[in-house]
């Protein structure tokens, strides 16, 4: 099953809570938290994750952008986010490991994140504990780039390793999805995907998310 996750990034932030339910009919929602150091941006952090909570029963798959995760998982899990992906670059192995047994204890979903710069076989260390591997298919740090489609080898790849140690693992990828770019993915081997611009721009909300459900 493909299950999509709407990125708010794309949103009116001085709408969030109406955007939000605009996309209530999507698997997840997605929300990207970047600390202009990490990558070159700046979007939210708890208080926002917070808020979120409050309005919404969706799934909440929080993306850190963030230098040294491991000293905000627990405060955005309880927070209320029920996945947080951390980025393999943004630490030391041992940091990433820290981040990940935090999230254990918090009783969160746990996820690593990719840039297009990293190899696949980066996720050997950790594959036998995650719910779902993210694999970025733009440089993060903005919305509404275009897809990469050198990724497509990342995500074939990825989905090998995942189908030999974890395949219950879900692999997500995020940057420039669209029902042009969703279906080489999906065959590549991707189930969730992120999509900002093109859900939030859509003349009919959901039914773009429902075409991406169904890309093949």
């Amino acid at each position: 099953m493909i299950k999509v996750a709407p990125s708010i990034l794309s949103a009116d932030f001085a709408n969030l809570e109406r955007d939000i339910k605009k996309v209530a009919a999507a698997d997840y929602l997605h929300v990207d938290v970047m600390d202009g150091a990490f990558v070159p941006n700046i979007t939210i952090g708890i208080p926002v994750v917070k808020s979120i909570r409050k309005c919404t029963d969706m799934f909440l798959d929080v993306h850190l952008m963030i230098e040294k995760p491991a000293r905000y998982i627990e405060g955005f899990a309880k927070a209320g986010a029920d996945l947080l992906s951390v980025h393999l670059e943004s630490d030391h192995p041992t940091g990433i490991a820290k981040a990940l047994d935090i999230m254990g204890q918090c009783g969160v979903k746990k996820a690593v994140a990719l840039r297009p710069i990293t190899s696949p076989e980066a996720i050997l260390p950790y594959i036998e504990q995650l719910d779902l591997v993210l694999v970025m298919t733009v440089e993060p740090g903005f919305g509404g780039q275009k897809f990469i489609p050198g990724q497509l080898d990342t995500i074939r790849r990825v989905r090998e390793i995942i189908q030999q140690y974890n395949p219950a693992c879900e692999l997500e990828i995020d940057g420039g999805v669209a029902l042009d770019t969703a279906p080489a993915a999906v065959a590549a081997g991707a189930n969730v995907l992120v999509a900002g611009s093109y859900v939030y721009n859509a003349p009919d909300i959901p039914a773009a998310i429902a075409a991406l459900r169904g890309a093949r």
